[in-house]
């Protein structure tokens, strides 16, 4: 192991302190549509998502989350026009905040989320997620968030990574409907279990997946541009933390250490995203150059999904649970048995 270079330890200091005075300064474009954090209680489980027109995904996404112990739920809406900001504004445990202001300038949200976490986070186990990731972890069914977070406070490890599972339907994209508020694991039933690649980044020292049917489908000829399939989406929050890129890596470097002298527990983020809303969704995107720093290098990968292409193929894997996820590889329990 390379010993630690302090003039790239300086540099990351001045990165953190310049994205945390970012988010300062993005606060002014948030606007309280339904403020409950007076109701967060010490010890309580936190929630953070930025979300945009997600009024079919929303009743799942909530209550999985809930019901594996989330306790508050705090989100930026970004310019909904389906009835999502009414639809979390009438719900008990969430906090909504509301702006018009540019996605792809803030970070992709994380200006905005990073403020209020710096408001509400600090000294909370704090799960941050877009709306279309689903957190799974070992024994999820059977332990709650509360189990977990005990577990990994008392083992030294104030983080904990995933792997980001690309969920895709049997047909065409766009063909199987949706039915809001049911399980979107049954319309989306298929995987992609053995093409991973990984490699660990510098200076932060995250590590870099690629892979799974994105990598397969769309960018088979430019493997390197396909999307990072890490994240490190739940963190013992202080208020002088920052995520750098979506929640793919953090600073200080510490929290990226998902891997130790032994194996770590992870988990995973079963990632709804082709239900059958996405081929509308790439239309506007493909309009909005709002979702990729150099929108124009994803034109080709919009027009695809608009084009309703079959994912599945004889490699395809159904999936069955976290077990089958574990027996596979693609999470391991750790010490937590």
């Amino acid at each position: 192991m390379l010993p630690p270079d302090p003039a790239a330890a300086y540099r990351l200091r001045w990165k953190r302190r310049r994205l945390l005075y970012r988010a300062l300064r993005k606060r002014r474009q948030l606007a309280t549509v339904a403020d409950r954090t007076g109701r967060i209680r010490p010890g309580d489980i936190l929630l953070f998502t930025c979300v945009r027109n997600e009024a079919a995904r929303l009743p799942f996404f909530l209550d999985h989350h809930r019901a594996l112990g989330v306790d508050h739920i705090l989100v930026v809406d970004n310019g909904s026009t389906d009835g999502t900001s009414e639809m979390l504004a009438n719900a008990p445990d969430v906090s909504v905040w509301r702006t018009g202001h540019s996605y792809r300038q803030s970070r992709f949200g994380m200006d905005w989320l990073t403020w209020l976490m710096i408001r509400h986070g600090h000294g909370h186990w704090c799960l941050t997620l877009d709306a279309d990731e689903l957190f799974i972890y070992p024994h999820w069914r059977t332990r709650p968030l509360q189990a977990l977070t005990e577990w990994l406070g008392a083992s030294e490890q104030p983080m904990m990574g995933t792997l980001m599972l690309d969920l895709y339907p049997e047909g065409p994209l766009g063909e199987v409907p949706y039915d809001v508020g049911t399980d979107p694991t049954v319309t989306l039933p298929l995987f992609d279990a053995g093409n991973y690649t990984i490699r660990r980044q510098e200076p932060m020292g995250n590590l870099w997946v690629q892979g799974g049917v994105r990598a397969r489908r769309f960018f088979a000829s430019e493997p390197r541009r396909a999307p990072t399939m890490q994240k490190v989406p739940l963190i013992l929050w202080d208020r002088r933390y920052v995520y750098v890129n979506s929640t793919h890596a953090a600073l200080p470097p510490r929290l990226n250490k998902i891997q130790g002298e032994g194996e770590r527990i992870t988990g995973a983020l079963l990632h709804t995203k082709f239900l059958d809303q996405i081929v509308r969704k790439s239309a506007e995107e493909l309009e909005r150059r709002e979702h990729f720093a150099n929108a124009s290098l994803y034109d080709n990968y919009y027009e695809a999904l608009i084009d309703k292409p079959t994912l599945a193929c004889s490699f395809s894997t159904a999936y069955r649970g976290w077990r089958h996820l574990e027996a596979l590889g693609l999470i391991s329990r750790g010490g937590w048995t």
